[in-house]
């Protein structure tokens, strides 16, 4: 069965709503994904439903925003199948608030540079749970600042030691909880806690650290940012302390840093029967 386990909808920063992402994955032949939207669990009811329509297993889940305190770096973890969800509302409520509120500071600053309306960012943010940068970047290309998502204004702007800002940029994990007490949470919720591309921040170590502490079931092997070495040396980590090797396209469809379809990366089948019964 293939499986993409890492999606994002219109929910965070993701340019398609959840039929779409459901109904393309069915197109692409992908019969298993997680709907992983950041610090938000708002998809489960709807993606299941949605699910069942097109004949596609939607595993619940979400992606957290954390950070590893002794490196002082930003740190994404995954969490699929909580057998209570609930226990996970605080916490994605608390670092959504914090989003939204670093994501109004972004906009107003922008604003002052850029004569465009307010409204013209909430048009894409509407459905999310945040303002995102890449909202703010849609809304500059419709009124011709830039015809690049990611480009020259991107940097310009959003660069965290000379854009426009900076120190908004800088301060943007000041409210992530610590990876620990994530973790923790997702244990309580009865979870499975799998770290997300490791190469971006640079989490190998942390994977190794966790696994040791029993607190990491899994780590993302499979993702675009890892090229075959990297890959190779988070699995031989996961091999060492019998963690889940997942895979995901990470795909965010418009607001990608780069073009990449629902499920060009997956999830090994026997790795995916270590997070949920293939035969329910």
């Amino acid at each position: 069965m293939k499986a993409d386990l890492h999606c994002h909808t219109t929910i965070s920063d993701g340019s398609l709503g959840i039929s779409d992402i459901i109904r393309q994955a069915d197109r692409n032949g992908v019969r298993c994904i997680a709907i992983t939207d950041h610090d938000s669990l708002a998809s489960l009811s709807r993606s299941y439903v949605l699910g069942q329509r097109y004949n596609v297993k939607v595993i619940p889940a979400v992606e957290f925003s954390a950070i590893d305190g002794s490196r002082g770096k930003k740190v994404h973890i995954l969490c699929y199948m909580p057998q209570k969800p609930d226990r996970l509302e605080g916490l994605c409520l608390r670092t959504s608030e914090g989003r939204m509120k670093l994501g109004k500071s972004l906009a107003m600053k922008v604003l002052e540079k850029y004569p465009i309306t307010l409204e013209s960012i909430l048009r894409y943010s509407a459905g999310s749970k945040a303002i995102y940068k890449c909202h703010i970047m849609h809304a500059l290309m419709d009124y011709g600042y830039t015809t690049e998502l990611y480009g020259n204004v991107y940097d310009e702007i959003f660069d965290a030691k000379d854009g426009l800002c900076a120190s908004q940029v800088q301060s943007e994990a000041d409210f992530y909880p610590d990876v620990r007490f994530v973790l923790t949470m997702i244990k309580a919720a009865g979870g499975i806690a799998v770290i997300a591309h490791p190469k971006v921040f640079d989490s190998l170590d942390l994977i190794e650290e966790l696994a040791k502490e029993k607190l990491l079931d899994g780590a993302e092997v499979y993702h675009s940012s890892a090229d075959e070495k990297t890959q190779r040396d988070i699995a031989g980590i996961c091999e060492q302390y019998d963690l889940i090797q997942t895979g995901g396209s990470d795909f965010h469809g418009f607001y990608n840093h780069y073009a990449i379809q629902i499920g060009s990366l997956a999830t090994p089948e026997e790795q995916l029967k270590r997070i949920v019964n293939l035969d329910s």
